[in-house]
């Protein structure tokens, strides 16, 4: 019987390797994968397309708090439309698979990005995940800044305040508002790696 049970667990650990395996993850310095994702009107939206311009990858729930946290403050949509501005193409994708939190039709993703004022460039659904799991996002917001050369510059967490408290933000160092003005003037992203935090991406299984 112990012999059986040790057998179910190296079993056990074999598939979580597995999973986390299936999971990659990019590596700043090298160039991010090119992906074809659907935007919430139908158009067929690829990253290679915008080679040449910054692009920002902004992985989102509207049913995670910590999400909530940055649109309900406005933080998000401030950061979307100074840099939109600046000629940064900014892609919000939803990796929510059908029938789990967060998952949204097109237009009604579209509708609550409207009422919450955004201005991203396109919305990008991912509901098989196979480009949340290709990037390796863990969580919602999950950020990933691409440099004109289809190089990645930055990927983790929006800011160092790991909370759902607005307060927050007042008193936080914003990692990507720092990675896109440090690159844009032409120096070298100090800080281009950290942990992510929120909720975890909800992927089909």
């Amino acid at each position: 019987m112990k012999r059986y049970f040790s057998i179910l667990a190296v079993l056990a650990g074999l598939i979580f390797l597995t999973h986390l395996k299936a999971q990659s993850e990019v590596t700043v310095g090298q160039a991010a994968p090119d992906f074809t994702l659907t935007d919430t009107n139908g158009k067929a939206v690829k990253l290679s397309d915008f080679k040449g311009k910054y692009v920002v990858l902004e992985w989102f729930s509207y049913d995670c708090p910590f999400v909530e946290k940055h649109y309900g403050s406005g933080n998000l949509q401030n950061l979307q439309k100074a840099y939109t501005q600046k000629g940064v193409v900014w892609l919000s994708i939803n990796s929510s698979a059908e029938g789990k939190e967060g998952f949204y039709s097109a237009s009604e993703t579209n509708s609550k990005m409207q009422e919450k004022g955004g201005s991203p460039s396109a919305i990008l659904l991912d509901s098989d995940g196979k480009v949340g799991k290709l990037y390796g996002a863990k969580t919602t917001p999950h950020m990933f800044i691409v440099n004109p050369d289809g190089n990645l510059i930055y990927q983790g967490a929006i800011d160092d305040k790991s909370s759902f408290d607005p307060a927050d933000i007042a008193v936080a160092k914003n990692y990507v508002q720092a990675a896109l003005e440090e690159a844009m003037a032409g120096k070298p992203v100090t800080t281009a790696s950290t942990k992510s935090y929120g909720c975890s991406v909800k992927y089909k299984e």
